[in-house]
């Protein structure tokens, strides 16, 4: 039985591709200079997701005001489980968690419909203390998914999930290091 607790990516050997949705003008400014640069907030956390339909389900798949526009984020592995060493779950002490560089949550992953399925998603909280370097050394593309989030989405309205499926990312089992493994379990 595959774990309750893992992380699901589309990866390869060198970078992981992590979800973010934005407002269109956060989103066109990234685009056109190929990293984020203001109205992105260096000032304030953000929150990355490596499952794409977690995502769809948070942005109403890019329905949801100020989060219409999806961007994958192709950022380094070493960026990624960097981070993730600097991780502090967010059910952990609270001075643990406000003192933390970086956030972790576990929460119900979702199906391509919205419901809730029998294992979790990792959602990642990059702080302000690493925002810069999370934005100028870790990211390294940028893709605007929006059309095909929107052409996925009309074909789950319309009743055709086989169809739109074809349309989602293929994500598999991240293989974490046995020590951030330990790090981010939850215990249960």
């Amino acid at each position: 039985m595959a774990p309750q607790h893992q992380i699901r990516a589309d990866y390869d050997a060198h970078t992981i591709v992590v979800y973010q949705a934005y407002a269109p003008a956060i989103a066109d400014a990234a685009l056109r200079a190929g990293r984020f640069v203001p109205p992105f907030s260096f000032h304030r956390m953000t929150w990355i997701k490596p499952s794409f339909t977690w995502l769809m389900h948070r942005s109403n798949w890019a329905r949801k005001p100020g989060q219409e526009r999806v961007l994958a984020v192709r950022m380094t592995r070493e960026g990624w489980e960097h981070a993730l060493s600097r991780a502090v779950l967010t059910t952990a002490d609270p001075a643990a968690v406000a003192g933390a560089a970086v956030h972790v949550q576990w929460d119900p992953e979702r199906s391509a419909r919205g419901a809730a399925l029998n294992h979790y998603s990792i959602q990642v909280g990059i702080g302000r203390d690493l925002i810069r370097t999370f934005a100028d050394d870790w990211v390294v593309g940028l893709t605007d998914l929006t059309p095909q989030v929107r052409k996925a989405a009309s074909l789950i309205r319309a009743g055709h999930s086989a169809k739109s499926r074809r349309l989602l990312p293929a994500e598999r089992v991240y293989p974490l290091p046995r020590e951030l493994e330990d790090r981010l379990s939850t215990g249960a």
